[in-house]
């Protein structure tokens, strides 16, 4: 497991947001900055169980709607300017990568 790219490039992604939605400012840090700190972690948890599961598609399943709507939410967080285009390009691009390492664990687990 902790040779798998995608738990690597989730724990850096959580290792970066985390720090970067505490300085969010007050009045989002209960509603935009919590929030993307749960799913992010929430969407780590879920590999973390799909990783010792047998069969693990649902698990992975969750996983994935987890990382749409992490990627909703940091989109409307650069929309309200709560991120700026540099840290969100930062983000996406994390999240693209993260998204594809899923996507081919989803089809490897897929039930036949």
């Amino acid at each position: 497991m902790k040779d798998s790219p995608i738990f690597s490039k989730t724990y850096d992604l959580v290792a970066w947001l985390i720090p970067i939605t505490v300085k969010f400012p007050r009045y989002q840090r209960f509603v935009l900055a919590a929030t993307l700190q749960q799913e992010a972690i929430r969407f780590q948890a879920l590999l973390i169980e799909a990783a010792h599961q047998r069969p693990a598609h649902d698990t992975l399943k969750r996983a994935d709607a987890e990382l749409d709507k992490l990627r909703t939410h940091l989109r409307l967080c650069l929309d309200l300017a709560l991120l700026s285009p540099g840290q969100y390009e930062h983000a996406a691009r994390m999240l693209v990568e993260i998204g594809r390492l899923l996507g081919g664990w989803l089809r490897s687990a897929a039930p036949a």
